[in-house]
């Protein structure tokens, strides 16, 4: 799981953008096992993102989910990675 801004641009820190580009997310799949996920959380939705997170091999799902329950909160976006 990665959660390390405050979303899929380095907000906190410029540097973490390279993770949220090709570079970032083509070494992240080499990590990983097959059958392997990355997970990512963002504050909103990014179809780009969606888009490289595809180019770089990964089969992807895109959950919002509410920041309290019951549907209560921000909403928040996770992409579910997975390496085939």
């Amino acid at each position: 799981m990665v959660d390390v801004d405050n979303g899929l641009q380095g907000l906190t820190r410029q540097a973490n953008d390279l993770l949220y580009g090709r570079s970032g997310l083509k070494a992240a799949f080499l990590a990983l096992r097959p059958g392997g996920y990355l997970a990512v959380w963002s504050s909103r939705v990014d179809a780009d993102f969606t888009r490289r997170l595809k180019q770089s091999g990964f089969k992807t799902e895109t959950v919002t989910v509410r920041a309290r329950k019951p549907g209560k909160g921000a909403r928040h976006t996770i992409w579910l990675a997975g390496k085939r």
